[in-house]
């Protein structure tokens, strides 16, 4: 089951764990403030009261730090190990996030063992509902009975839901066969529906009946779909109910009717004002950050090869909002004349164009620092689509239908494919990124963006998808 906030699906297990976890490190502060004055002869409630502020910033930090370390996130399935370790993790993070702000406000800080009391209890607390929610979540009590109508390509392409993240959300019943189209699933899960739509709905207790016909004029049993959706059962077109389980727009099914009458695509003067304040905000903080490593890693890029002509920066024009072409400022990582005459070519797996510090570069991220320049000169954003270079968008866009719509916002240096997709580096792959993209174009919203922010987070310290 999926709920839309923001205009964004969320996971109903994921969203559910999450507020239990935020209010679990509230509560595991209250606890730890508790055992310290357990001796006291004033009242416990008093002492807590005294350290409330503790209590309300212990606990977003520690939720912030989890969801920064991909721990609320389907896209990508954890050992129980690697789940294990993001928790010490992140309460590690949370920890010396925590007395970092306790610097800044003293009258809010607690002594060491009550924090430290405070993270033990939250990272117990937080394997133990973990440990219950991973046997609720992967049983049917949050996910949707969905019938599909239809038995062509389409219907067929559930079978092809290979990911525990695209399929976590529902329980597929099985397919009901129009009479026109061709019977491409399994026999085995094809239902009789000759007592009628709703009668097999209700023997079933269906939660959503998902219309995947191939022409949809040919055989859609308007009278019946319409007596399922009077009786409370959600009837679902096929590529909205992609979008909404797998977090892609599926292209194959796409056309320009679902996305003229289809809800998102909104760009009001809010969003595009708090996007730019998050833009230039946290660009200056991480520049602030991060700017003694810039000029060290200048300055090994110079020993290492720059003075062989290359420089230190890496210049490249790259497409932007509305098709504007704009100059994208990179660290050096390839070895000067990368490109045999200038042509514009993929990167590669290994590629041998890299050097020894460029490859370090590339892994950790660091090669994109300048980037943040671009951001605060306003030719991209912290989050939206990966811009390319104007050779490739013109071959994609003549190759790839909706390509070009993915320019509707502004490049980003993070953004949603890159957390759901690995790095693309063919026009296959720009085909299933665009997927994604075309989803953020339609979802985009301030929260969301500060998830993928987040979550960016995760992908850096893993380093996952560098090449």
């Amino acid at each position: 089951m999926r709920i839309r906030l923001f205009g964004h699906y969320y996971s109903a297990a994921i969203v559910t764990l999450a507020v239990c976890e935020a209010l679990l490190f509230v509560a595991a502060m209250t606890a730890a403030v508790a055992l310290a004055f357990r001796n006291s002869p004033m009242s416990l409630w008093v002492h807590i009261a005294d350290y409330s502020g503790a209590q309300l910033i212990f606990g977003p930090v520690a939720f912030i730090s989890q969801l920064s370390l991909g721990l609320y996130t389907t896209r990508q399935r954890a050992s129980v190990v690697g789940v294990g370790v993001r928790l010490v993790l992140a309460m590690t993070a949370a920890v010396a996030a925590t007395t970092l702000l306790f610097y800044f406000f003293p009258p809010l800080a607690v002594w060491p063992g009550v924090l430290v009391t405070a993270a033990g209890l939250s990272l117990l607390g937080s394997a133990v509902l973990r440990l219950v929610f991973s046997r609720v979540s992967d049983g049917q009590a949050f996910k949707k009975l969905v019938l599909v109508y239809g038995s062509g390509p389409r219907a067929a392409s559930f079978q092809a839901l290979r990911r525990a993240s695209d399929r976590r959300g529902f329980t597929l019943l099985g397919y009901v066969c129009p009479p026109e189209d061709p019977c491409l699933v399994p026999l085995a899960q094809v239902l009789d529906a000759s007592a009628g739509l709703l009668s097999l709905c209700d023997r079933l207790t269906v939660d959503d009946v998902v219309i995947a016909l191939e022409d949809r004029r040919l055989s859609l049993p308007v009278d019946e779909l319409l007596t399922c959706r009077l009786a409370g059962i959600e009837v679902v077109d096929y590529v909205s109910f992609m979008e909404r389980e797998t977090g892609r727009i599926v292209l194959e099914a796409l056309n320009p009717s679902w996305m003229i009458f289809g809800e998102g695509f909104r760009r009001g003067t809010l969003r595009t004002v708090t996007s730019r304040l998050l833009d230039i905000l946290a660009s200056l903080l991480i520049l602030t950050i991060t700017l003694p490593l810039i000029a060290l890693v200048a300055a090994a890029i110079w020993l290492e090869d720059g003075r062989k002509g290359g420089g230190v920066l890496y210049r490249q024009v790259r497409i932007g909002q509305h098709g504007q072409p704009f100059t994208l400022y990179k660290f050096r990582s390839m070895r000067a004349n990368a490109e045999v005459a200038g042509k514009a070519q993929w990167a590669q797996r290994n590629d041998p164009r890299v050097t020894r510090l460029g490859g370090f570069l590339r892994k950790a991220r660091i090669d994109e620092l300048p980037q943040l320049f671009n951001v605060l000169r306003g030719d991209m954003s912290l989050v939206g689509p990966r811009p390319e270079r104007p050779q490739f968008v013109e071959q994609l866009t003549q190759s790839i239908p909706f390509y070009a719509h993915r320019h509707a916002v502004k490049p980003g240096i993070a953004g949603w494919a890159q957390l759901c997709y690995p790095y693309g580096a063919s026009e296959a792959d720009a085909l299933q990124k665009l997927q994604y993209d075309l989803y953020y174009v339609k979802n985009n919203s301030f929260l969301l963006d500060l998830a993928i922010l987040l979550q960016t987070a995760e992908v850096v310290l893993m380093g996952k998808g560098a090449r």
